[in-house]
């Protein structure tokens, strides 16, 4: 997670938040009669392709995505002649190819707002010494789709694409604050129902932040979500229909101790959201 350039070493440990192939709504897909199943199952095929696991089987696609392995062989012969899987006939696995790609870089290149926030972003990257992100929504996750790093020699290293959860992340707790309260009631039933054990812990943190994001207009995560990685969230408001998103600030505890977050980089960070919701002519 960490890049640090004396040591050369990173440590990744997100495979939690990639652990999330199922989908969580599926009551309301049931009743949904627009919605495509074959096209759902295919898309979720493409989902279950993880950092460091480019090469899958059809047996272990069957088994991520929770859908036959006939069925799933049918889908991999669609996804390949589409071009959004390759097939090894060595390996006898498949990996996503360039179809994918194209689709990624379309959603990128559109976003306004990753090449508005960037000038303000390495600003405070490199003011705190940190990392400072901006990411979307998908599913109980957060994606990054804007990062910015200081030149220090110990960083957080998540990349674009990069998923964190949405539940103990300072900037999943931001994007929570911001959404209308019946998307919040929503989401914090399918984070309830994903972990019980863990959700009063959950719930409790979660309800924190948005006492100080009803305070300060930024919350905090420190330890919640990794022990070693500190974190300040502020989401970026928008107009109606428009995708919610959220920055975050955060890097080794060490270097962001909470107290430095809640009366330093959180308000800056705050103003750095007004700025961009300013410039974007959300204000």
């Amino acid at each position: 997670m960490f890049r640090c350039a004396n040591l050369g070493f990173i440590l990744v440990s997100w495979q939690k938040a990639m652990d999330d192939t199922q989908k969580f709504d599926d009551d309301e897909e049931s009743k949904d009669r627009q919605f495509v199943n074959a096209l759902a199952r295919g898309l979720e095929l493409l989902r279950c392709f993880r950092p460091g696991e480019p090469y899958l089987t059809n047996a272990e696609l069957a088994r991520r995505a929770g859908i036959p392995k006939a069925t799933v062989s049918r889908l991999t012969h669609t996804l390949t002649k589409l071009g959004y899987l390759a097939y090894s006939e060595r390996r006898g696995t498949y990996q996503l190819a360039s179809g994918v790609l194209a689709l990624g870089y379309a959603l990128l290149s559109n976003l306004d707002v990753r090449q508005i926030a960037r000038p303000a972003m390495e600003e405070l990257a490199e003011y705190s010494q940190a990392s400072v992100s901006i990411g979307a929504r998908d599913r109980l996750n957060m994606v990054y789709i804007e990062t910015c790093r200081s030149t220090a020699n110990v960083t957080l290293r998540l990349d674009v694409g990069s998923r964190i959860p949405l539940a103990t992340t300072a900037m999943g707790r931001a994007l929570l604050c911001g959404l209308p309260q019946s998307e919040r009631d929503y989401l914090m039933d399918h984070i309830r129902q994903k972990d019980e054990e863990n959700w009063p812990r959950i719930k409790a943190g979660i309800e924190e932040a948005f006492r100080s994001y009803g305070e300060r207009g930024f919350c905090v995560s420190a330890g919640e979500w990794q022990k070693d990685v500190h974190a300040v969230g502020v989401p970026l408001l928008g107009v109606e229909g428009e995708r919610a998103m959220a920055f975050n600030c955060g890097g080794p505890a060490f270097l962001l101790p909470r107290e430095q977050l809640e009366a330093d980089i959180g308000p800056r960070l705050v103003a750095l959201a007004n700025k961009v919701k300013t410039d974007l002519g959300r204000a």
